[in-house]
């Protein structure tokens, strides 16, 4: 396959170096892999109907007072007035199937608006690699992986997914990257893929979320492959692909 014919995927490490991406690309997929987006897929693994991703905790709370289940999330805790926050594992909740829930988290939300307008929004963590890129080979598209980063600063968990799902795309034949992020990326992955758990041991999210005793949440999110479900944003929620 030429050059002329294959398809880009690139990599961003943080959403305010999203602007120099956004109108280059028809498919933007969203990484917040401790915990925001790993959160996402397992709520619709488990039953979830949709989730409203807001950025501010006001615009959660008035969705709150209207009667609808709310979580929010900042510096890895739940915030004061909210049920739950962002762990996965609040999610596997039975009173959830069916409903509609909103979320707004540090990191991953915000992510979420900046890339909203974009043709086709996805979510990806590892829990749902390679579903995510099995799809996205499908499609044919110029795609580009947006890290949500702590607080708009680079980390390694988000990149080394986004390294993971350049790798599966390259690998194909199909797709090329030219930007030093992606293939920064790849090379981050290639030295973390065969324990993930230890690469990310000294990462600042980590030892973060270990003070906060949320090592469970940590393993859980570092698991690929434990579900195939791929949400996508439409008209502001998102939904199951």
């Amino acid at each position: 396959m030429s050059k002329e014919t294959r398809k880009r995927i690139e990599v961003c490490f943080t959403p305010g170096g999203f602007e120099h991406f956004k109108n280059d690309f028809n498919v933007v997929v969203v990484i917040d892999v401790l915990r925001a987006t790993s959160a996402i897929c397992a709520a619709f693994e488990y039953g979830v109907n949709s989730i409203i991703p807001v950025p501010t905790i006001e615009e959660a709370w008035e969705y709150k007072q209207k009667g609808y289940l709310a979580g929010a999330e900042r510096k890895g805790q739940i915030v004061e007035g909210f049920d739950f926050g962002n762990s996965p594992f609040s999610y596997m909740n039975p009173d959830f199937k069916g409903k509609d829930i909103v979320l707004t988290t540090t990191n991953g939300t915000k992510s979420l608006d900046v890339a909203k307008d974009a043709e086709i929004v996805l979510v990806a963590s590892f829990l749902n690699l390679d579903a995510i890129c099995n799809w996205i080979i499908q499609q044919q598209k110029d795609v580009v992986c947006l890290c949500s980063g702590w607080q708009d600063n680079f980390n390694l968990e988000d990149t080394i997914c986004a390294g993971a799902i350049s790798e599966k795309l390259i690998n194909t034949g199909y797709f090329y990257s030219t930007e030093d992020s992606s293939i920064a990326a790849k090379y981050l992955y290639e030295s973390a893929k065969k324990n993930h758990l230890g690469f990310i041991k000294s990462s600042s999210h980590r030892r973060r979320l270990k003070k906060l005793n949320l090592n469970k949440d940590v393993k859980y999110c570092l698991t690929p492959n434990q579900t195939s479900v791929i949400p996508i944003l439409k008209d502001g929620k998102l939904v199951k692909l």
